[in-house]
């Protein structure tokens, strides 16, 4: 996926990282499958737990971060993440514009 295409997921950061040479202006966020939740309670997902979301959002954002890059994140910026990231735990019922069959 190219990440200039505006996706739900994709954040565009008030405060962009810069890694080296690198900017990251916006990150992508795909929905996780089990194994990328592994070693983290889904709980702490939900209440968006600084500490958990640092070992997802590295497994599941595009580009890659890596812990360190989001501990550098701007407080406003890791809350956008976190309610997209949390938004992936909600079954499809609960989401009230998902079309129901």
């Amino acid at each position: 996926m190219n990440i200039t295409e505006k996706t739900p997921n994709t954040i565009e950061l008030d405060t962009p990282l810069i890694r080296g040479e690198q900017t990251i202006s916006s990150i992508t966020l795909r929905k996780p499958k089990s194994g990328a939740l592994r070693g983290v309670k889904l709980g702490d997902l939900l209440q968006m737990d600084v500490e958990a979301l640092t070992k997802v959002l590295p497994r599941i954002s595009e580009p890659m971060l890596t812990e360190q890059d989001v501990s550098n994140l701007d407080p406003a910026d890791l809350l956008q993440l976190a309610g997209v990231t949390a938004g992936f735990l909600l079954p499809k019922a609960s989401i009230p514009d998902y079309p129901q069959a």
